[in-house]
Parts: C-alpha cells; sequence; structure tokens
C-alpha cells in the first residue's frame, strides 16, 4: 500500500494516525520530494473512478494564485495532468492506493473499507 502525502498538512496527519492506528503497514511518500508522475496519476484516477479535477487540490495556495478554479474548465485530462504532475502541491492529498483502490483525501468511512 502506498500512501502519498504532504507531512505538514493537518489532514494528512489524520489519515497517517489512522493507518497507524489500525496496524496498516504502507509505503510512505513525500509528495513535495516525489511528485507522483503522469502516468501514475492516470493510472490511480482510472482506479479511483473519479474525475480528473478531483486529484485539484483546491484548497492550496498555489491552486488558488495560478487561477485554476476558471482555468481547469477549459483543460482537456491530459492538460490536466501535465500540470498535476509538476508540482506535488497542486495534488489532493493524502492519496492511498491501496491495489486495484485509490481514496483521494480522508475521510475515515472510506478507509474502514481497506479493513
Amino acid at each position: 500500500m502506498l500512501f502519498v502525502c504532504y507531512p505538514k498538512c493537518s489532514t494528512c496527519k489524520k489519515a497517517r494516525k489512522w493507518l497507524d492506528d489500525h496496524g496498516i503497514a504502507y509505503e510512505f511518500r513525500d509528495i513535495k520530494e516525489q511528485n507522483p508522475t503522469a502516468e501514475e496519476l492516470a493510472d490511480w484516477q482510472e482506479k479511483s473512478g473519479l474525475p480528473m479535477k478531483r486529484f485539484f487540490n483546491t484548497s492550496g495556495q498555489l491552486y488558488r494564485s495560478m487561477g485554476l478554479k476558471d482555468k481547469l474548465q477549459d483543460m482537456n485530462e491530459s492538460e490536466m495532468l501535465v500540470l498535476l504532475s509538476s508540482d506535488g502541491m497542486l495534488v489532493k492529498r493524502p492519496l492511498l492506493v491501496a491495489g486495484e483502490k485509490v481514496l483521494v483525501g480522508f475521510r475515515e468511512a472510506e478507509y474502514e473499507t481497506l479493513l
């Protein structure tokens, strides 16, 4: 299981604590140090069943400073993938990749489906 997060993010800290408290083993990956590639993101998006727009960290400073709220509607998925893979701070986190299942963000009820 791969856990992709930003260590300073409060939501990521909650998710990591939840995994640790439930004894779930995972590989930790700092999204700022090792940003997901476009290929990884495309694979994860397909497995998650979510639209590509859901992979954007809409509350992040970079997202807001780039004015992406208005720009995303005119982008295709390939353009979004290139943008997401350019900077980990654009990617919604945490990402939990468990085989064929990918969870974006942290909702305890979703994480419980992994047990």
